[in-house]
């Protein structure tokens, strides 16, 4: 039995943001006739999952867990154990970053590569994919997401897992147009991304 204390950080220095949230959501509950994807991310996975359903109609349902948890927060493994539990799942997407932009990085690298390790050993069937984070307005943070992305790509890499480039995507585009404030977008940012996300589960899925 797969057990999520074994992967979860034993110790961290993470001190928790004034306000933690998370947001659950699993449609179509009772068709069983397509397969099911389910997308782990932040506020902006929570931005782009009304399009991404759009994108799927009629091919694919939607599930998506978008969290302010740090991967090295206690409560991070609890939760996402629970999320894996609940539904069959064809197709995982999963994100980590912009609330960890001033994690310990050695901590924050450690619990994202048993964070996807967890993932592999609790969905051994269910295709993975590695969604790198956003850039930002701020070139100081956006800076730090390339970095954290590094890690990404290189487990990744390791792993034999593909990626969802979202940076590659964004990073071009005019700060002043696609964003909203430092972190999110507005409407075309949104529909980039939700482009991207919908591409990759087409692929993974043979759809």
């Amino acid at each position: 039995m797969v057990k999520w204390q074994d992967y979860a950080p034993k110790t961290t220095s993470r001190v928790r943001e004034n306000t933690e949230w998370s947001i659950t959501y699993s449609f179509d509950t009772g068709d069983t006739s397509k397969p099911r994807v389910l997308m782990i991310g932040d506020s902006i996975c929570n931005q782009y999952q009304g399009a991404v359903r759009e994108r799927l109609e009629g091919k694919a349902n939607v599930s998506y867990w978008a969290s302010s948890k740090c991967v090295t927060d206690p409560d991070y493994f609890r939760e996402l154990d629970f999320m894996l539990g609940a539904r069959e799942y064809r197709a995982v997407s999963f994100n980590n970053g912009l609330h960890s932009l001033g994690t310990n990085r050695a901590e924050w690298d450690a619990a994202y590569a048993a964070a996807v390790g967890f993932i592999r050993a609790k969905l051994p069937e269910t295709k993975l994919a590695l969604t790198l984070s956003t850039p930002l307005k701020d070139p100081k943070l956006t800076a730090i997401s390339a970095s954290l992305n590094e890690t990404v790509t290189r487990i990744a890499a390791e792993r034999e897992l593909p990626v969802i480039d979202l940076f590659a995507a964004m990073d071009p585009l005019d700060r002043e147009e696609y964003w909203s404030d430092t972190f999110h977008f507005k409407a075309a940012g949104v529909a980039v991304m939700a482009d991207a996300v919908a591409a990759r589960f087409g692929e993974l899925l043979g759809l």
